[in-house]
């Protein structure tokens, strides 16, 4: 079973991002979903080149506003295959500017058409994590 890994663009500033980013991440830590925070210095190519080579082969997989956008049921599909997958896939929360040019051979998906700053998008990105993982589930947490 492979894992999902949300990787973040430095740790959030904020202190009310950052507790709602913990607590979405232990709630998908027995989903197999784990949490990697990367130093904020680091430019976008850096970033990216720094996960695709400690991941070779695995699905590497943006949020970007013009990415696919997914309703929570396809956040469930989505999670269910990533899980099912031989490699790991990699959903990597960008630097506030984006990843530019170096971000143009990735997949990607959207929170949708607004403009997010990154810390809201990756609370955002982990709450429909962990509702997919509920929908997964049959738990209650999701009410359509």
């Amino acid at each position: 079973m492979a894992r999902v890994v949300v990787h973040l663009h430095g740790r959030a500033k904020d202190a009310s991002f950052r507790a709602s980013i913990s607590d979405y991440a232990n709630r998908l830590s027995s989903s197999g979903v784990t949490l990697v925070e990367h130093r904020n210095k680091t430019n976008p190519a850096t970033y990216l080149k720094e996960i695709a080579d400690r991941n070779p082969d695995h699905n590497i997989i943006l949020l970007e506003e013009d990415g696919d956008q997914l309703d929570s049921l396809q956040y469930a599909d989505r999670l269910r295959s990533w899980s099912l997958n031989q490699n790991d896939t990699h959903l990597v929360v960008g630097p506030p500017g984006g990843f530019g040019p170096s971000g143009e051979q990735y997949n990607s998906i959207s929170l949708g058409k607004i403009t997010l700053p990154h810390e809201l998008a990756a609370v955002v990105l982990l709450e429909q994590l962990y509702r997919a993982s509920t929908i997964i589930k049959g738990l209650p947490y999701h009410k359509p």
